[in-house]
């Protein structure tokens, strides 16, 4: 008994020596105080061209101003010179569980998936760690903005927009209720070798979740008309948390993959004239003419991932970003997969470009139509007056003349390219640390092999 106590001690111990660990030691921002100019930069606003020679002043935390040339006079200005570099907005991750997790294989530090089968009571952001080690490595990457989505059963909750920086939740939240999260049950059963339920039990259980879906909005529209016409009647937090999608002012994101599900998850937002946004969409290319005749955007979650199907080209993940937007639909591209991987998602983006997507639009794809997708639009996603200044500062190796390459060389400090850095950031005008475990451990190592005198010049 006393080894077992022992033991326990020690694994407890080690356990939140662990998760002590995995807490991010950044400080986030103080309010921004004065206003700030960035002058002699190239300014990409990506909601127009470029500015040569631009600047951008903002104050309070709002773009005031944007331009090229000389910028204006602004008494009490701090003024940052960044010639030869670029000014982008911030990136968005359009769908991610970021700071709702740490390490997978711990449950402790995993709070994405409430317990029930419904819950739309349940919100995102109240569960988010703002000291969550892989929100500063997403940051340091140029995400900025994010749309955190909880998992898990069929109506899995709420999610919510957030800025990646903040003492608590309430201080990240930007719309903690950014809409309502149903993951959309598979229509045909599933015949691989290793599903062990037969084709009828699969069936069953389709039905099953199609009607408990149907149940749960019969019921919360009975609710609120019935509470609409007397207030009296007791309140259910569940339905009134279905509120504002049943009445059109939040969108439903659906998680649907396959033609089958994207299919029968817009038919039946059609019957009830609900507004919703296809999370994930693996086979939305093949949809795509429903999807433009019903002005229903796809969020891709990921472009870095296997075919769905055996028989898919090995490229049908990379190329799906360029079928629907040569089709017309509204998209924009997110991650996807573990929150430790979200520092990935401008390289997702540019796998998308060298398969077919213009570069334009592949910067779109992570920042304002992106925005836009999320409901963020009205003040994230590009420079522009009136905006938030969330935005950053690149820089990148600029091209070498003596190279035999017949390609345009990338622009130096284009956030889609790897070899790019972000030296600075602003979320909301407040000039955020861009340091990180990582960088930490790479400083760490560089002086290791210095002293050892094993360090190239």
């Amino acid at each position: 008994m006393m080894y077992r106590a022992l033991s326990m001690f020690l694994l407890t111990c080690g356990l939140f020596d662990l998760l002590t660990f995995a807490q991010s030691r950044q400080i986030p921002a103080a309010p921004q105080k004065q206003p700030i100019i960035i002058f002699s930069a190239t300014v990409h606003p990506v909601s127009s061209d470029p500015i040569q020679n631009g600047y951008i002043v903002f104050d309070k935390g709002v773009i005031t101003g944007i331009g090229e040339g000389e910028p204006p006079s602004t008494p009490n200005a701090i003024k940052l010179n960044a010639e030869g570099l670029h000014v982008y907005p911030g990136l968005v991750a359009a769908s991610t569980y970021l700071g709702l997790t740490e390490i997978g294989d711990i449950s402790q530090t995993n709070d994405h998936s409430e317990m029930g089968r419904v819950k739309p009571e349940v919100r995102a952001v109240s569960a988010i760690n703002p000291d969550s080690d892989l929100i500063p490595v997403a940051r340091a990457n140029g995400i900025l903005t994010a749309m955190i989505l909880p998992r898990g059963g069929l109506i899995a909750g709420r999610c919510s927009t957030v800025r990646l920086d903040g003492w608590t939740w309430e201080n990240m939240s930007i719309d903690p209720d950014a809409g309502l999260v149903v993951n959309w049950p598979r229509t045909e059963p599933i015949t691989a070798w290793w599903m062990e339920r037969t084709e009828e039990q699969q069936r069953k259980e389709i039905k099953e979740d199609l009607e408990a879906i149907e149940k749960i909005f019969d019921e919360a529209i009975a609710y609120i008309k019935a509470r609409d016409n007397d207030r009296s009647l007791p309140t259910d937090l569940r339905f009134e948390a279905m509120r504002p999608a049943l009445q059109g002012a939040k969108p439903i994101f659906i998680s649907a993959a396959m033609v089958g599900q994207i299919e029968s998850a817009v038919a039946w937002a059609r019957r009830r004239n609900l507004k919703i946004v296809i999370v994930g969409g693996d086979q939305a290319d093949q949809v795509a003419p429903l999807l433009k005749k019903h002005d229903i955007p796809v969020i891709v979650t990921g472009t870095h991932r296997l075919p769905t199907r055996r028989h898919d080209a090995y490229d049908q993940p990379f190329t799906l970003p360029a079928k629907l937007h040569e089709a017309g639909v509204q998209f924009c591209i997110a991650a996807g997969g573990e929150a430790a991987h979200e520092r990935n998602l401008n390289h997702m983006a540019a796998t998308a470009a060298a398969y077919g997507l213009p570069k334009s639009e592949a910067l779109k794809a992570v920042t304002i139509n992106a925005a836009r997708i999320i409901g963020a639009g009205e003040h994230f996603g590009s420079l522009e007056v009136g905006k938030s200044a969330t935005l950053i500062v690149t820089a990148g190796p600029e091209s070498n003349s003596n190279s035999e390459s017949t390609a345009a060389p990338p622009p130096p400090g284009d956030p889609l390219e790897i070899t790019t850095d972000t030296l600075v950031a602003f979320i909301d005008g407040c000039r955020i640390d861009l340091g990180n475990r990582q960088k930490g451990l790479y400083d760490k190592y560089q002086e290791k092999y210095r002293q050892l005198g094993l360090m190239r010049n």
